[in-house]
């Protein structure tokens, strides 16, 4: 009776989950009827043997809408990168990056079997999505949504730039001769420290999402530009695209509790056992810890095994063959970097406390310019902080595209965006990660018209500084649970 029941259930999520288009017959197929299973059948047919929950997916699996499916020897046109994915449920990744999804797409992919514990957290194939999809591909056609030559021209500028650098801060035996100030070990901290934060926002970021060309290997050539920084570009995948298909939720998004216990990015009710009394006062101290990004990316020791903790966390397996080949690499690159920007300059300029505070000094200015512009995406007065709260209330699914929406920002417009790397234009970049940066500032007019249109919350500030004050206030709130306290009524209609 459990086996009729949930066999049932899966027939059941088929029928709903699939989008029209979907050739719903052949996802049915193998399932028999709740009439005709019996013990028996089960022992005899493969196709229901194949009936197994997430946990008891292989390596070489995954597992799209409740389907499993064998990627070992499926050759996926964006490279080897789906293999990252094996042995997960990648049901909303794949959607997110599939903008013209349909079920000739995953007829190409060797089906396997089911999973008997999927649930439909979001939905897709909304009116609000299939409208927005509508208007911006009239801007961005299909083929055409990679790197532009604008695009690659300030890739390579920065390219060219963090290298000068590298050279400059590895090379240097002038840290402490100040009649040159352009010599000097803090000028340069400073500048190397900038130059290695704009490879992380101009560079490595399109290419790990597979935006930065429809070449693989040049995305992932590019995409190495974060082990170049001092991070790692697996585990930044792990965590970045886990944090893309749930964003602000506060048990799947790895980003939301990254900074726990020392300060809180998710706004937890009074009592919450996650809420510290010292949050309180972390409106005013934040900022100042964000400066420890780099030092406790560089001695990470998840670069050794490649299972990011906080994606292990919300239940991304991290085991494949593709990830445990690729450990060898992940140390060499990592011990290159130290060699270079630890080692060297202290060598060079002399083993002591100020030498190591100049290394240091560039750290923390890596830090400050990618995390504070990190933390403006999505933490900010008014931004939706629990996007699942209503499919934990009714049980309904909720519009991914609409959650990415209202859980995000944008500021500025373009030039802001040739120096971020598209991030101010977070919204865009969460409805559509697989499209360059350099198109973000054609469609975001575009993008505000539909949200308005389909009643969407979307939050825009002109300025930079307008969004910085916002998430300042919301810091406090957050860490105060200003947010929770009940107010008096107002008067206002």
């Amino acid at each position: 009776q459990d086996l009729d029941a949930k066999l049932q259930r899966i027939t059941c999520q088929h029928t709903e989950t699939m989008p029209p288009n979907a050739n719903i017959s052949r996802r049915s197929n193998g399932l028999a009827s709740k009439a005709t299973v019996s013990t028996q059948d089960l022992d005899n047919d493969p196709a229901l043997q194949s009936v197994r929950t997430m946990k008891s997916l292989k390596g070489t699996e995954i597992a799209i809408d409740g389907v499993i499916y064998d990627i070992a020897d499926f050759v996926h046109p964006g490279g080897e990168v789906v293999k990252f994915f094996g042995g997960n449920d990648v049901t909303v990744q794949y959607r997110m990056i599939h903008p013209y999804h349909t079920g000739k797409h995953l007829e190409k992919m060797k089906e396997v079997g089911k999973v008997v514990d999927y649930e439909a957290e979001y939905k897709f194939d909304t009116e609000f999505e299939r409208d927005i999809k509508r208007e911006v591909f009239k801007i961005v056609r299909r083929g055409r949504e990679f790197g532009t030559p604008g695009y690659f021209f300030r890739a390579f500028c920065y390219i060219g730039f963090f290298f000068f650098m590298q050279y400059k801060f590895a090379t240097s035996t002038t840290f402490f001769n100040y009649n040159n100030w352009y010599e000097s070990g803090v000028f340069m901290a400073i500048v190397f420290g900038v130059a290695q934060a704009f490879i992380g926002l101009n560079v490595q970021h399109d290419a790990n999402h597979g935006a930065a060309s429809k070449r693989p290997w040049v995305n992932d050539l590019l995409g190495f530009g974060t082990d170049l920084i001092g991070s790692n570009k697996w585990n930044w995948m792990a965590q970045h695209w886990t944090h893309h298909a749930f964003t602000n939720h506060n048990e799947k998004d790895p980003d939301s509790f990254s900074s726990e216990p020392i300060f809180a990015f998710n706004d937890y009710p009074p009592g919450h056992p996650k809420r510290k009394w010292y949050h309180k006062f972390q409106g005013a101290y934040f900022i100042f810890m964000l400066g420890f990004y780099w030092l406790s990316t560089v001695f990470n020791p998840q670069v050794i095994d490649l299972r990011h903790r906080g994606a292990q966390y919300v239940g991304i397996q991290m085991e494949n063959d593709y990830i445990v080949k690729r450990r060898k690499v992940a140390i060499s690159l990592r011990i290159m970097y130290m060699f270079l920007n630890m080692y060297s300059p202290l060598a060079n300029n002399g083993f002591s406390m100020a030498t190591a505070g100049i290394i240091l000094l560039m750290g923390v200015s890596e830090s400050l310019t990618l995390s504070l512009l990190f933390s403006l995406s999505h933490n900010f007065e008014n931004s939706d902080r629990d996007p699942s709260a209503e499919f934990r209330k009714t049980g309904e699914p909720i519009c991914w595209f609409k959650s990415q929406v209202e859980t995000s920002s944008t500021y500025g417009g373009a030039i802001s965006g040739y120096l971020t790397g598209g991030l101010n234009f977070q919204v865009e970049h969460h409805l559509f990660p697989r499209m360059s940066s350099a198109w973000y500032p054609y469609i975001a007019p575009t993008v505000r018209e539909v949200c308005k249109k389909h009643g969407v919350n979307y939050a825009y500030y002109p300025w930079i500084w307008q969004n910085l004050i916002s998430t300042f206030s919301y810091m406090h709130k957050a860490g105060t649970g200003a947010n929770w306290e009940l107010r008096p009524l107002s008067g206002r209609a």
